[in-house]
């Protein structure tokens, strides 16, 4: 059995999974950046319940593409995010932390903001400097959100598991 934490992300539309990937490669520590962009909805969901989480997974995907609003930057302290408003995408990561409340870390059980980071572990001037040169030319865009990806967590890069696309 496989108890290594699983991580479970939105799925971006191509061209706004490109432009955060950019920013994260131009602006992320390259030591430190061994992952993509990505909009994480857990970080760590029991990896010992894998199969039940995909069967979950499944059920909850049975509805259309949906649209998520990009609407802004926040400072993180030592990063920055984009903040993404997508009242389907909440209410669906609502119904699994419902579902697995007993099971949820802090960090899950307290999480309800959508964001992408595309720079972390920096000083805090140079996360201000960026917050602020973004924030400066920064326009509302529209995102699809496609579909879920369930990651394991082994300390490092993300291993790939189930992608679980809209299809309603």
């Amino acid at each position: 059995m496989d108890d290594r934490p699983l991580v479970l992300t939105g799925q971006l539309d191509d061209a706004t999974q490109s432009r955060f990937d950019e920013l994260r490669e131009r602006h992320f520590p390259s030591g430190r950046n061994q992952l993509a962009a990505h909009l994480t909805l857990f970080h760590a969901l029991p990896g010992d319940a894998a199969a039940e989480l995909a069967a979950d997974l499944t059920a909850a995907t049975d509805r259309a593409p949906m649209t998520a609003r990009v609407t802004g930057l926040r400072l993180l302290g030592r990063g920055v995010a984009f903040t993404l408003d997508c009242p389907e995408l909440t209410a669906l990561r609502r119904g699994v932390a419902d579902r697995w409340r007993s099971r949820l870390t802090r960090q899950d059980a307290g999480k309800t903001d959508l964001h992408v980071t595309v720079q972390n572990k920096v000083d805090p001037a140079a996360a201000r400097a960026l917050h602020d040169d973004l924030t400066a030319g920064f326009t509302p865009w529209e995102a699809g959100v496609s579909g879920l990806a369930l990651w394991r967590y082994d300390g490092g890069p993300w291993e790939p598991g189930p992608r679980f696309p809209f299809v309603g």
